[in-house]
């Protein structure tokens, strides 16, 4: 299901948000400070929530589309060249003339666990889309990540306008009553952010603070335990899968990319959630970063032999 041929009656996901060119160290233990790290491996792979959950969902057997702010820089062209060859549709991106692309510097310890310091550009940050209803003309629904509000409101408003899908990946901190979270039918955070928004320790009091702000459905992410999401202001709790976590970076965007998808194509909730967490799973057991996304096929296949279950980390 990787080939464009294969694709043409497949859904389109429009990814929006942010877009990042990782470098990655891979140590046995973070760095201390004034202290000197060897690594045992260096790579450079794209990254960002929105680029990542776009090349989920290529992988995963629909058509990705991604929209974002970019530098003119050679840095923004070596980003580019691995979307495309990830058959990603990158004519939303914007190149911003003297911007140079965001970049992040990663370290991944021996457990899978990261530690990122990312540079970005306040003019990325400040940027909006040309067009947003060209944009989302051919979507059937589109992810948005809010780590570039401005860029993915007016998206996210005409998505709405057109009766889309709106599902936002909550990834970092903002107020309680943020606009997005009232915009997007479907918002879900990670642990961090929705502790870091509310206030609040206890996950299910964090979303049930929100809820009293918006109708959307809600949900929060936590790593290695139980996916918590609210269903007719009942909370319930879903299983991750049993992997041997070896590169957690991504693996939240897989989720958000393979749960957006997983909606588009008529699945209910729990459903939804399961076939995420099973795609996210996937990809903390390879080191990679977003080249760690999982295809369709070997989604299915988890689900078909694993029970639901927590992570076996190292």
């Amino acid at each position: 299901m990787s080939s464009a041929n294969a694709r043409a009656g497949a859904r389109t996901i429009l990814c929006a948000g942010i877009i990042v060119l990782d470098e990655v160290f891979q140590v046995d233990r973070f760095p201390q400070p004034d202290a000197k790290t060897q690594a045992q491996s260096f790579f450079i792979v794209n990254g960002g929530c929105a680029a990542n959950a776009a090349v989920a969902v290529a992988r995963l057997g629909a058509r990705a589309a991604l929209a974002g702010p970019l530098g003119d820089d050679a840095n923004g062209e070596r980003v580019l060249a691995a979307l495309a060859r990830e058959e990603v549709d990158c004519s939303g991106c914007q190149r911003l003339p003297g911007v140079p692309t965001a970049v992040s510097a990663i370290f991944l310890d021996a457990k899978g666990e990261r530690m990122i310091v990312t540079h970005c550009d306040d003019r990325l940050a400040a940027a909006r889309p040309l067009d947003p209803a060209r944009l989302v003309a051919s979507a059937d629904a589109v992810l948005a990540d809010n780590r570039f509000p401005e860029f993915v409101r007016p998206i996210c408003e005409a998505a709405r306008e057109r009766g889309l899908m709106v599902v936002l990946d909550a990834d970092r901190p903002t107020q309680i009553g943020d606009e997005l979270f009232r915009i997007a039918t479907h918002v879900v955070f990670s642990s961090e952010c929705l502790r870091a928004t509310t206030g609040r320790d206890d996950l299910a009091a964090g979303l049930a603070a929100v809820a009293a702000t918006t109708p959307s459905f809600l949900a929060v992410t936590h790593g290695p335990h139980d996916v918590l999401w609210r269903e007719d202001a009942a909370l319930r709790k879903s299983p991750v899968f049993a992997v041997e976590a070896v590169d957690t970076l991504g693996a939240g965007d897989v989720f958000h990319g393979a749960f957006t998808l997983a909606l588009a194509l008529g699945c209910a909730l729990g459903a939804a959630i399961r076939f995420a967490a099973a795609a996210a799973g996937l990809k903390c057991a390879r080191l990679g970063g977003s080249m760690g996304a999982p295809r369709r096929g070997e989604v299915e296949a988890l689900l078909a032999r694993a029970p639901a279950s927590k992570f076996e980390l190292p």
